[in-house]
């Protein structure tokens, strides 16, 4: 790379969250970072933007901007405020350094995977990165880093239609050093549980959730390498229509009452 590249990175635990800090020192060792990042913690948010009230954005310290909405939010103002955090486009959006994996189903719910996507459908390649919380986050971060530089080495290649892309990538715990798997999303399994219980004062309240996740250790997911102890490149798709039943839409419409 003949220019030092500009990164956009966000998350989804906050500003001042470890694993956000740890990444970007790493990734500044070869690459310009500006942080974008909630004020705080904003896990499952997906890719939920804020539309119905105002957001607030602050600069915390030199390429650090706090913004009180979702991470979706962060990469969106981060490309388009009048204020530039940014001084031109980034060359790569990175979203994490997570605290926990973000495998299987969990793609749907997670706020640092709807950060890297925003990024991805604003046409910039985009990495969403998870480590276990019992990875060894200098370890990590350093791990995530040489993955986002292999990334944006190989996104700069010429290559067919150009589209955008969208990598997630999961960390196991350890201090590696990790071998890197190219994954599809496996299968991790949620209780189906929603808790009742009052509070104190005698209210009613209801919790989501319930038993920790288990997985489904399937061949070449994602779940499969973190059970064996490996890292996982899950590439994800922005197009989630599915071609192959467009004739069982056909028959649907053709079937109206």
């Amino acid at each position: 790379m003949d220019e030092q590249p500009l990164l956009l990175l966000t998350n989804d635990d906050g500003y001042l969250a470890p694993n956000l800090r740890a990444l970007r020192e790493a990734l500044s060792s070869w690459a310009q970072v500006v942080v974008v990042a909630p004020e705080s913690e904003q896990s499952a948010t997906s890719h939920a933007l804020t539309l119905h009230r105002p957001l607030r954005l602050r600069r915390a310290e030199e390429g650090v901007w706090a913004l009180d909405g979702t991470p979706a939010d962060c990469v969106y103002v981060g490309l388009h405020s009048p204020r530039k955090p940014l001084s031109r486009r980034p060359d790569l959006v990175v979203s994490g350094l997570n605290h926990g994996l973000n495998l299987g189903a969990d793609v749907f719910y997670s706020g640092t995977v709807g950060g890297a996507r925003e990024g991805a459908l604003r046409g910039i390649p985009a990495l969403a990165c998870s480590a276990s919380s019992e990875s060894d986050r200098p370890a990590a971060a350093a791990f995530a880093s040489r993955v986002a530089r292999a990334f944006l080495e190989v996104a700069r290649q010429p290559r067919g239609p150009r589209r955008p892309l969208l990598f997630n990538l999961n960390i196991p715990p350890g201090a590696g050093p990790w071998a890197l798997r190219s994954t599809v999303l496996g299968s991790r399994l949620y209780a189906d549980q929603v808790i009742h219980a009052k509070d104190p004062r005698g209210r009613d309240y209801l919790w989501i959730g319930g038993a920790p996740e288990r997985h489904e250790s399937l061949p070449g997911t994602d779940t499969e390498a973190h059970e064996q102890g490996h890292a996982s490149l899950t590439p994800l798709l922005l197009d989630l229509s599915l071609p192959s039943d467009a004739p069982l839409a056909l028959h649907i419409a053709e079937h109206l009452p």
